[in-house]
């Protein structure tokens, strides 16, 4: 095996957790430092997880051995924070959503070309065996050839459970863009690019109240839809219909594809999970579950497949060009729930293959 990846973490909230330990737990990862604009923040979070060193973003960045940044920050500071890495010559992994808008997207991808460092970015649920195996199931023609997809995530919103969930009514969040690039990646690499989206949108208040917890009672501007609708077109020919919303007290969550020969039920919720397909022609069809294959997978794998992708000189699967498709794709819908018309999706991004079912995060590749 090579030498362990020297990797930091930039943003030591609460997503970081999942996050530091996977990472330390993976020997061709070493982590080096975690880095946070609260410095005590940091400091607990590389306690907690044995990582060395704590600070600022610089301070981390310039740590002898740092090839990779983990950037975790809040989505107002994505573009900013991974140019900043990208500058220190380090390879980015990012939360989602990539960027706010396209132009600062740019800017980061230009900057990695030019500084010949690769990027990569969540979603990495669509690296888990759940997503991996209808990915297959797919491109084995198990269902014939793909028509429609349909998605639904609806709930009561983040407000009820997350510590600090401002941001998450404000731009660059929302049902949308938080829990919208779930679905749109997955639908992405299973189907193909978006050329074209239709939406409406909707928030059911202009201020929402958390309702438990200990800062209940506390008020919420909410600055962006909170209710989602959209009709998608691929440039396959596949149509698509999707519902994005924090405004149900009701949750349910649902991922389904027609094809000419029956329905694959995609478990989008989570990294395992199995597929279920329903065969059409039939009098009286029964669902086939089919389980995922291999070993499990969780938050911080897509890091991982990077590292080894990166080792190996080639694309990492959840890499940069499948993350702009997916945040223009989000800008479109957005645009299009604004001035009430369809709006053209312009990017794309290469095949992506699935991962062998016997891909296994613990058992290092060797080269």
């Amino acid at each position: 095996m090579t030498a362990p990846m020297g990797v930091v973490v930039i943003g030591a909230g609460s997503i970081s957790d999942e996050y530091l330990r996977a990472l330390t737990s993976y020997p061709e990862i070493a982590v080096l430092g975690v880095a946070d604009i609260d410095p005590g923040r940091a400091r607990a979070q590389a306690e907690a997880y044995g990582v060395p060193h704590s600070g600022s973003a610089d301070e981390m960045l310039s740590l002898p051995g740092v090839e990779l940044a983990v950037n975790l920050t809040v989505p107002a500071v994505h573009a900013e924070v991974a140019l900043q890495a990208i500058a220190a010559g380090a390879h980015v992994w990012g939360e989602k959503p990539f960027a706010l808008d396209l132009a600062s997207a740019k800017r980061v991808q230009d900057a990695a070309r030019e500084r010949g460092v690769v990027l990569g970015n969540a979603p990495d649920t669509v690296l888990g065996r759940g997503i991996q195996g209808s990915l297959s199931l797919l491109r084995d023609g198990r269902i014939g050839e793909p028509r429609t997809v349909l998605t639904l995530m609806q709930g009561p919103g983040p407000d009820g459970w997350h510590p600090r969930p401002e941001f998450l009514f404000q731009p660059g969040a929302g049902p949308l863009f938080d829990i919208g690039p779930y679905y749109l990646t997955a639908m992405a690499m299973l189907l193909g690019p978006i050329v074209q989206v239709q939406a409406l949108g909707s928030r059911a208040f202009d201020v929402r109240t958390i309702p438990y917890g200990p800062r209940r009672g506390d008020r919420l501007p909410v600055e962006v839809p909170t209710h989602v609708s959209v009709l998608t077109r691929f440039r396959s020919g596949v149509v698509g219909t999707s519902i994005y919303s924090f405004d149900s007290p009701v949750r349910r969550q649902l991922f389904e594809v027609t094809g000419t020969g029956g329905v694959l039920s995609v478990p989008v919720s989570g990294f395992d999970g199995p597929s279920v397909v329903v065969p059409s022609g039939v009098e009286h069809p029964e669902p086939v579950e089919i389980a995922p294959v291999g070993t499990t997978r969780e938050r911080g794998v897509g890091v991982l497949e990077m590292v080894r992708a990166i080792r190996a000189g080639r694309a990492p699967r959840a890499g940069g060009d499948l993350a702009v498709h997916v945040l223009e794709t989000m800008l479109a819908i957005e645009r299009s729930a604004a001035i009430g018309a369809p709006v053209a999706v312009h990017s794309g991004f290469d095949e992506v293959p699935p991962l062998d079912p016997a891909w296994d995060p613990r058992v290092p590749e060797r080269g």
